[in-house]
């Protein structure tokens, strides 16, 4: 369904309990938090598919302020006392950060993995022209190929066999347009004015393995929040930097034990190491 936000969202959950506005990461959609539906069936869950993003191809993604200014209005009209508590994952994390700095009213606590909010090293690269060629290399002449599909999945997104289905399709359908924008912005993102007035209690995460920009945005995120804490997640040894990226897939029980407990104000599980 859609609303005046203008993004397809799913809805799930007890009718009168708080809401979770969950956002997905770039490339993705609503899709990826179907194991976190089947884990909270407690809470009142909205799950929307962001600009240029599954059901909500019909929008493009132009900016992360945009995709936020969206998520607000979803929250203003569907959640429950119009107000949610927010989780987001890498796109979506930056998404939820844009958020707080917008509507901070909107949001009750938040959640942050894995948002890059400096430019990488090498984005300078990453202009349409060099994206397009990409697209026109790498997945123009393989989107029927589930092997190569699958490939991609594992050892780029590092998201589980179970989600194939999901993936293939988003892999057969995704257009050059779509893969320049994810690409461009969720890539080249600074941390928004306004975050210093935002009081909401705020847990900012990152994988211990990622980029050090993810890293270092991790903290720059908890300093400028007066209620943010960083922490870095901890997994067992030799879990690759692509399975600690999409770990509310790869890790749903430790994923959604860890947002239940911060929004519910409970320790946090032992994986957690404070920064």
């Amino acid at each position: 369904m859609t609303d005046s936000s203008g993004l397809f969202f799913e809805e799930h959950g007890t009718k009168n309990k708080a809401t979770i506005l969950f956002l997905h990461g770039g490339g993705g959609g609503r899709w990826m938090w179907q194991p976190q539906v089947a884990r909270l069936t407690d809470y009142h869950l909205l799950i929307p598919d962001l600009p240029g993003h599954g059901d909500s191809t019909h929008l493009r993604l132009t900016s992360i302020a945009d995709a936020a200014k969206r998520a607000a209005e979803l929250i203003r009209e569907r959640a429950h006392g119009g107000k949610a508590h927010v989780v987001g994952l890498s796109l979506g994390a930056q998404v939820a950060v844009y958020l707080l700095a917008q509507a901070p009213e909107l949001v009750d606590h938040a959640v942050i993995s894995s948002a890059i909010l400096k430019p990488l090293a090498h984005a300078w690269l990453y202009n349409p022209g060099f994206l397009r060629f990409l697209f026109n290399i790498s997945v123009a002449p393989f989107r029927n190929s589930r092997w190569w599909a699958r490939i991609n999945m594992k050892y780029s997104a590092g998201i589980p066999e179970e989600f194939f289905p999901q993936f293939f399709e988003l892999f057969k359908s995704m257009t050059a347009d779509q893969f320049i924008d994810v690409t461009r912005v969720g890539l080249n993102n600074f941390i928004p004015d306004g975050l210093l007035k935002t009081k909401n209690p705020t847990l900012v995460l990152y994988g211990e393995k990622e980029y050090h920009e993810m890293q270092e945005s991790t903290r720059a995120v908890a300093a400028a929040l007066p209620n943010g804490k960083a922490f870095k997640v901890t997994y067992p040894k030799g879990v690759p930097m692509r399975s600690q990226h999409n770990w509310s897939m790869v890790y749903p029980d430790l994923f959604t034990r860890t947002v239940k407990a911060w929004i519910e104000g409970k320790p946090l599980p032992i994986e957690l190491k404070p920064l």
